[in-house]
């Protein structure tokens, strides 16, 4: 059966998400160097960086504040990071398969967790909305609908009114992109990058998708030669 849908994760499959997270940090570190002049801006984000290299993204702004004496409502800063406007860029390889399906008769969908209010501000930067048939934004219908939950696989499948047989799930995360996907009979290929928090995952059969890839180009060629993806 061939594939009719095309269905992507967001964040390092689309896009790199490191590159969200490093312009979040450059907002709050201007926020501050704005409030407090005993410090400079390549002070705090160099400070910020080094702590996420270090420790993860965990408690960056409790760290950095008692690290420069910086009397700041953490809460504040969390909304700083989440409320601003990135400017970010699709992988080039992610443009290019975008590009081609926009060509075909292919049918488009995304399914992405997180807080809405971020996830609704790298969709707009990336100007999925007018590249894409369908976007879920799974915090949308609530945190129990984010990932592995069927709920979100469901929606994308019956707005794009295509059976989960004729549509593939492109993920980066087999701790939840894969597993309710094949459940359902979806076909899944997960993408392996660079750079990514999930790039050295390895996990059991059930977890891991049906296909792996290194960049989506290897797709690209496929439709270009009309070449199926999956032996079903």
């Amino acid at each position: 059966m061939k594939i009719k849908g095309y269905i992507f994760d967001l964040d390092d499959t689309l896009y790199c998400e490191h590159d969200y997270v490093r312009s979040g940090f450059q907002a709050v570190a201007r926020h501050i160097t704005n409030c407090f002049t005993h410090v400079s801006y390549d002070e705090i984000y160099g400070a910020i960086l080094h702590e996420w290299q270090m420790n993860g993204r965990g408690h960056i702004f409790n760290n950095i504040s008692i690290k420069f004496d910086i009397d700041m409502d953490i809460k504040e800063l969390v909304s700083i990071y989440r409320s601003h406007k990135p400017v970010l860029e699709l992988y080039n390889d992610a443009n290019r398969l975008l590009e081609r399906l926009e060509q075909g008769a292919w049918k488009t969908g995304l399914i992405t967790d997180g807080a809405k209010e971020v996830q609704w501000q790298k969709i707009k930067a990336l100007g999925l909305e007018r590249r894409l048939d369908c976007i879920i934004v799974s915090d949308d219908l609530g945190q129990d609908c984010w990932k592995p939950s069927k709920v979100p696989y469901q929606k994308v499948t019956e707005y794009l009114q295509l059976p989960y047989e004729e549509c593939v799930y492109i993920g980066d995360n087999p701790h939840k992109d894969f597993c309710t996907a094949r459940r359902l009979g979806m076909h899944t290929i997960r993408v392996i990058r660079q750079v990514g928090d999930h790039m050295q995952t390895v996990l059991t059969e059930e977890f891991e998708a049906e296909r792996t890839v290194y960049s989506l180009d290897e797709l690209v060629k496929e439709l270009d030669g009309n070449v199926r993806m999956f032996n079903a």
